[in-house]
């Protein structure tokens, strides 16, 4: 191969984020991010490893633009695209189906496939494949990997993965669980056995990735036997925006009753659910504050974080009986790792089960893999960032290089 260095591109609908890591060390000579594309001004920022942030704002027009800046910007570093420490450019891809169990290589084939799953992913897959060709024109030399977020999911015993409904129609549409944020619960539960002393192929987690998107798996021997997430992000915890579970009959029910369209039901539990559609706050930041100061305001920010917290609990309580036997409970994102009273609330009154945690290290500052359950307890509590894109690059060098690398 040409290097250990690999460019990760995370390409959403209206963003770039990059990251270029070097998978020999886990270090990061450059990374950052480009926002609000297409719209009148756009914001850039690319943070070097050996110098000060750069950031500005301007017009970027579309992906194209938005990779070339990229481009630009390692380019200025000397860590450009054809440099020859680069090995590699590793993509996110949100949706992979039941084709795509592994990290892929690249081609015709490959994008076609992804973009025939666009149905299934019609705010994600888009995006993706606009990243995806944009860099394929941009560096034609160098090998591009697809790393799925479905991939880890697709371990799921198939009773596990199917809904009850008509098998024939369920096939036909591809209607079925398959479960997000795969490379994040790959590598926090991977971490986490790491951080208990055990093999991962021994022991059972489960990953509760806590963000603006949430979603929980349960983790047997290193593979995802069930996760909340379904065929689309939107089933299983509260989220941000999204709802999570509800019952079907309510799409009915808002159609017939409150004559509003499927469009109209999609914006309300997509984008108007969650955390916002329960207090008008969709970050757990604010809603913790506004339960700090009290008054009028504090109300409806306390029954969000109780709908929240009670949603999440459960799942645990579900994982428990679907693992048998749990070793950790590991807490990441951005609301894993940062809200502690998330986490004393999710486990509070869980001690029947193992599991607790002590107070004072629950909320004593800090950043990194850490417990913060009493010593002796029968099930770790854990914290333990993820680093989604350690994981795809890492994913990516192993597949290009054909060996195992010693993951962390």
């Amino acid at each position: 191969m040409r290097g250990t260095r690999v460019l990760v591109l995370n390409t959403g609908s209206s963003s770039v984020k990059y990251r270029l890591l070097d998978v020999a060390d886990g270090s990061c000579p450059a990374g950052g991010l480009i926002e609000r594309i297409g719209e009148r001004t756009s914001y850039l920022r690319h943070d070097p490893a050996d110098g000060p942030r750069r950031e500005r704002e301007e017009p970027v027009a579309d992906h194209a633009a938005a990779l070339e800046a990229v481009a630009d910007e390692l380019e200025c570093d000397g860590l450009g695209l054809d440099s020859p420490g680069l090995a590699a450019i590793g993509h996110r891809v949100v949706h992979g189906g039941r084709r795509f169990t592994e990290p892929t290589l690249i081609d015709e084939a490959v994008t076609a496939e992804i973009e025939r799953l666009v149905p299934v992913a019609p705010l994600h897959n888009p995006a993706n494949l606009a990243g995806i060709r944009t860099a394929l024109a941009l560096a034609p030399g160098v090998p591009q990997v697809a790393v799925f977020d479905t991939a880890f999911h697709t371990t799921l015993p198939e009773y596990a993965a199917r809904y009850a409904i008509d098998t024939a129609v369920a096939d036909a549409h591809r209607v079925r669980r398959y479960g997000f944020h795969g490379t994040s619960h790959a590598y926090v539960s991977r971490r986490t056995a790491r951080l208990l002393g055990r093999e991962p192929s021994e022991t059972n987690v489960i990953v509760l990735h806590l963000g603006n998107g949430a979603s929980a798996s349960a983790v047997a021997g290193g593979r995802c036997v069930d996760t909340s997430m379904g065929l689309t992000p939107l089933e299983g915890l509260v989220m941000g925006t999204r709802s999570g579970d509800i019952d079907p009959a309510v799409v009915f029910h808002l159609s017939r009753v409150a004559g509003m369209s499927v469009d109209e039901i999609d914006e309300l539990l997509n984008r108007r659910g969650g955390l916002l559609g329960l207090c008008g706050d969709n970050d757990m930041r604010e809603v913790l504050r506004r339960m700090d100061r009290g008054g009028a305001d504090a109300a409806s920010a306390r029954l969000a974080f109780d709908v929240y917290v009670h949603r999440l609990r459960k799942y645990v309580g579900a994982y428990c009986a679907v693992l048998g036997r749990v070793d950790a409970v590991a807490f990441t994102a951005g609301v894993g790792e940062n809200a502690a009273p998330v986490r004393e609330a999710a486990m509070a009154g869980m001690e029947g089960l193992g599991m607790a945690v002590d107070p004072e290290l629950n909320r004593a500052p800090a950043s990194g893999p850490r417990v913060v359950s009493p010593p002796g307890s029968r099930v770790a509590v854990a914290v333990v960032p993820t680093d989604e894109e350690l994981e795809i690059a890492t994913q990516t060098h192993e597949l290009l290089s054909g060996g195992t690398m010693e993951r962390k």
